[in-house]
Order: structure tokens, then C-alpha cells, then sequence
């Protein structure tokens, strides 16, 4: 029943936005988010029903064959040394975790690697505490510095653009997490790790850093915001007047 329960309460707070998700399995806006979603529903259905399975055959000999309905000195059949058996028990699971990996392994490959027809490459830069966006094509960048007094600037998108994404780590290693939009992507020192995205659709997207690394961890929310290609370039032209702006001050 405390399973149960945890469940339960699980689903329930999978809706308020805690630690900046919400929900705990949002619909997916980018092929790879999908591609993520696909995967842990075509591994954990299975999973489950093999669970379910398993406990209930566990508990159907529990109670069929429980000392307290039997004769003393009963023995229930014996199967040890069941040739047939045995093999059945042993490759099943095999060929379970076999096909597992090999569908996971091709998933990663597909939308962990640089993509060579992108529109445009964002380098997501990874410290203690926050990212920094930087914007080659456009030559800006945006400080996205973590806080839980309030939502963060967000990265901003173009819809239905193909954009790379290039990570990397300034300190320690930290984790590029939005559940709606791709899976976990480490930002580590000294080594690139790379996706991409294309969101379908204007919007706002949340997630947080899904690596420990230091007692600010918390504070390292994640905002995306998508807009439609026009807005998006009224909001470039904001951010390059600013950077203008910026620069001409004495």
C-alpha cells in the first residue's frame, strides 16, 4: 500500500512545478523530446507487465502452496533440474536487456550527435550556479544565472528551426535537463557534448540542471521559451541594440 501511495503522490505533485518541472512527463515539442518519450514507454510498459507477472506468480505459489493448507511433511513439486526450464529463465531476461539496449543505443545515437544542417548553434555553457547561451550567428550571449527567488531569463527559440546545441562545463559538470524538449545532456569540462532541437510550437518550457554540483544546485532552473521566427528576430534585434547600447557607454 505504501507503493501505492507513493505513486499517487508522485502524480499528484507531478503537476506543481516543483524544482521548475512540470509536469513530470510533459507532452514532447521536439522530434527528440518525442523520440525520449517513445523510448521509456516502449521500455517501461513492457517492464511493467513483466513485474506484474512475475509478483503475481510469486503470490499465487505464496498462497497455493502455504504450510497452513498442507499436510505436515508436504513437499510441492519439485522443477530443479529442468533443463528446459532453466535455459527459458536465463535467455528471456537476456533477450529482454539485449533489445532494451540496442533500441536505446540507437535513440542516443540519433539525437545525441551534431546535426551538420542546423539553422543555427547555440553554445550552452554550463557553471556554478547557472548557463550562459551564447549566440554565434547573432554574436550575443544570454546570462541565464540560477535563482529561486524568481523564473529565470529564459533561452530563447525560433519555432520549427533546427538548432545545434553544444555543451560544455566551466567547473564541475553539470546536466542540460527539459523533459519536453530532449533528454539529459551533460556539460562537461574540457569535453563537448552536443543535441539540438526543434520546438513545434510558441511556448514555454522548464527544466533544471539533473547533475549534483554544489550547494547551489537547486538554484539552476532552465526556461525555453519558443516564438514564432518574426518574433524571435524582433527579440534578437532587442538583444543586439542592448549589446550596442552596452558597448558605446563610457
Amino acid at each position: 500500500m505504501w507503493l501505492l501511495g507513493l505513486l499517487v503522490a508522485a502524480i499528484s505533485f507531478s503537476g506543481c512545478g516543483i524544482g521548475g518541472l512540470s509536469p513530470i512527463f510533459p507532452e514532447p515539442v521536439s522530434p527528440n523530446g518525442a523520440d525520449i518519450y517513445q523510448a521509456y514507454i516502449l521500455i517501461s510498459v513492457p517492464a511493467l507487465i513483466i513485474f506484474i507477472a512475475v509478483e503475481a506468480a510469486l503470490l499465487w505459489i505464496v498462497v497455493k502452496y502455504r504450510r497452513s493448507n498442507r499436510p505436515p511433511g508436504f513437499v510441492p513439486p519439485q522443477v530443479h533440474g529442468n533443463t528446459g526450464v532453466e535455459i527459458a529463465w536465463t535467455i528471456a531476461p537476456l533477450v529482454v536487456v539485449l533489445a532494451i539496449a540496442g533500441y536505446s543505443f540507437v535513440v542516443l545515437q540519433r539525437d545525441f550527435q551534431p546535426v551538420n544542417n542546423a539553422a543555427m548553434t547555440v553554445v550552452v555553457s554550463g557553471h556554478q550556479f547557472g548557463w550562459i547561451y551564447t549566440y554565434e550567428k547573432y554574436g550575443f550571449t544570454v546570462d541565464q544565472e540560477g535563482t529561486l527567488a524568481a523564473e529565470v531569463t529564459p533561452f530563447v527559440v525560433p519555432t520549427n528551426t533546427l538548432i545545434k546545441l553544444q555543451f560544455e562545463g566551466t567547473d564541475v559538470i553539470h546536466s542540460w535537463w527539459v523533459p519536453a524538449i530532449s533528454g539529459k545532456t551533460d556539460a562537461v569540462p574540457g569535453y563537448d557534448n552536443f543535441s539540438w532541437l526543434k520546438i513545434d510550437r510558441p511556448g514555454k518550457w522548464k527544466g533544471e540542471c539533473a547533475e549534483l554540483c554544489g550547494v547551489g544546485h537547486s538554484t539552476m532552473q532552465i526556461v525555453v521559451v519558443a516564438m514564432n521566427p518574426s518574433d524571435f528576430n524582433d527579440w534578437v534585434n532587442t538583444q543586439l541594440a542592448a549589446k550596442h547600447a552596452a558597448g558605446a557607454s563610457p
